[in-house]
């Protein structure tokens, strides 16, 4: 059995090689529109919470303040809970697909692109979740980071295969 692959535009995959997270369910477009109102209320949430702040991320980087700290670390510990609850009660998705997590290998490559990714957060004041509730707010210097931010993934994406691993 083929089925074509979400992910891309120019191959088609056997059942047994597609990864088990990648949803198989088609929908009409109007049941994206739940991301949209969830990304709206998270953006809002950031916005209240400060966390999309400039200042308090170079508090961060500085050690001023605890508060992105504290942010972080509740986000790292709700995701524990989470991962180890679906694990624990094989808890499924709201359309009933299974949750598989795969194990994942360590390599020198995620060093150097997370020493990459906290410079470009330390220098920019942005990390993609807030890049976009930073433009909702009016900070349309932001369109600039958003912007070099698509071009990074773009080379990453075509670049890939050459890294070291």
């Amino acid at each position: 059995m083929k089925l074509k692959d979400q992910n891309t535009d120019f191959e088609t995959r056997s059942l047994d090689t597609i990864c088990i997270n990648e949803s198989q369910l088609q929908h009409k477009w109007y049941h994206n529109l739940k991301y949209l109102v969830i990304g709206i209320l998270f953006g809002i949430v950031f916005i209240k919470a400060e966390i999309i702040s400039w200042y308090r991320i170079q508090e961060m980087f500085r050690f001023q303040s605890f508060h992105m700290y504290g942010v972080i670390g509740s986000a790292i510990f709700v995701g524990i809970i989470s991962v180890f609850l679906i694990k624990k009660f094989n808890i499924k998705t709201i359309y009933g697909e299974r949750i598989e997590f795969h194990n994942k290998t360590f390599n020198k490559g995620q060093i150097y692109g997370g020493l990459i990714f906290g410079l470009g957060w330390a220098v920019t004041g942005a990390c993609p979740g807030p890049l976009f509730a930073q433009i909702g707010t009016g900070a349309s210097i932001m369109i600039v980071t958003l912007f070099f931010a698509i071009v990074g993934t773009w080379v990453y994406g075509n670049f890939r295969d050459k890294l070291p691993h």
